[in-house]
């Protein structure tokens, strides 16, 4: 296999392992898609910064999913 289709297939893995890591952070996935889903209804009003606490905390929910199935856990 060349170099190519090594990190390719690498990079598909990692595709594939999304579902999973993203479901490790369903809380938090919940709590930024309510608060973006509140800021665009009718009378809402999303601007910059307005969910940042939510995205981050997902955010760093997702890091630490992916950090450890990289590292082989569950």
């Amino acid at each position: 296999m060349s170099a190519n289709g090594a990190v390719w297939q690498r990079v598909r893995s990692r595709f594939r392992a999304f579902p999973e890591r993203l479901a490790a952070c369903e809380a938090e996935a919940v709590a930024y898609g309510k608060c973006v889903q509140a800021s665009t209804t009718p009378g809402g009003r999303l601007s910059k910064d307005l969910c940042a606490r939510e995205f981050e905390a997902l955010r760093s929910c997702f890091v630490s999913a992916a950090k450890k199935s990289l590292k082989g856990g569950s």
